[in-house]
């Protein structure tokens, strides 16, 4: 088996989905005799758009927003976790003093956030009672975040640091920054038990491949399973290896703190799809409107992978 394909994340110089471009560095792909490639596609909406028309093969990026071009889950799977979690970090300006866990810090305050990344934060804050009119929380694009190759995360610690924006909702590349430079504070990371605790399974960081791409290929959409699984146990086993596809791939300044941000994270690299996240992130999905319908956990998971997420 041999074969050129193309995968879509919407954020490189990130932890968020450093599973699916560490398959490719690493070679793990390669093992899987698939010749990959990474594109940046910014925002999320328009990786996914990219495979719909089949200028990509796979999406690794936020499970939920698969529902931007594919309505109801026709036409497209989730073949495997990256990380389990909402893995968003809000971070607001340390001249506002805001406590860990403290939600009302957003109230009358300017936050930065992504399309499509923004649902998760606008049903956070709905869950805790905020009211975005009534509380004047106002939610937007970071400013400078619109270009092409623009990376969101770092670009918002930058327009936290100028003072563009009170705070932003953005991974944890983007957090580490702010808060190294001594700008931002971490006010709510979801997967360690911050905020409502619904919001864990609004979406997490996936591999997403078309209905047609898993019908007709199978074997290279096991192939894609094999590696990111193999890519979760390497960094396991050595977060260390991070530092290696870092240094090839993101500026000087950002290079080094991947190591540290993937050791974090490795409690969550499980490439399970359980039926209970399926089950939060449908309500989650009805609740901000991108969902109509309730669709089986096999309407919306590739249910043949699961004997290759355990290795």
């Amino acid at each position: 088996m041999s074969r050129r394909i193309k995968l879509a994340i919407p954020d490189l110089i990130s932890n968020s989905y450093f599973p699916a471009v560490a398959a490719v560095e690493l070679g793990f792909f390669r093992e899987e005799g698939i010749d990959a490639s990474v594109e940046l596609v910014f925002p999320v909406d328009k990786a996914y758009a990219a495979m719909r028309d089949g200028a990509v093969d796979f999406v690794g990026g936020s499970a939920h927003s698969a529902l931007s071009a594919f309505p109801e889950w026709r036409g497209v799977k989730l073949l495997c976790a990256q990380g389990q979690g909402m893995y968003w970090f809000l971070v607001m300006h340390s001249r506002l003093n805001c406590r860990r866990g403290d939600v009302n810090c957003v109230k009358g305050r300017s936050i930065g956030a992504a399309p499509w990344v923004d649902l998760g934060l606008r049903q956070l804050l709905r869950a805790a009672g905020i009211v975005e009119v009534r509380d004047d929380v106002r939610i937007a694009p970071v400013p400078g975040a619109q270009g092409a190759g623009v990376n969101f995360g770092v670009t918002a610690a930058r327009a936290l640091e100028a003072q563009k924006i009170d705070g932003f909702w953005a991974n944890g590349m983007g957090a580490e920054v702010a808060v190294r430079s001594g700008t931002g504070t971490v006010v709510l990371d979801v997967r360690r038990g911050d905020g409502p605790k619904e919001c864990f399974n609004y979406t997490m960081a996936s591999l997403a491949a078309t209905t047609r791409l898993i019908e007709t290929e199978p074997e290279i959409a096991t192939a894609a399973v094999r590696a990111l699984v193999k890519t979760q146990k390497a960094l396991r086993a050595d977060p260390s290896r991070a530092r290696a596809v870092g240094d090839r791939l993101f500026p000087p300044a950002e290079a080094p703190l991947i190591v540290p941000l993937i050791a974090r994270d490795l409690p969550w690299y499980d490439a399970a799809i359980s039926p209970e996240f399926v089950s939060g992130m449908n309500q989650f999905s009805r609740d901000v409107g991108i969902l109509k319908g309730n669709p089986d956990y096999t309407d919306v998971v590739a249910t043949q992978f699961r004997d290759v997420w355990n290795g």
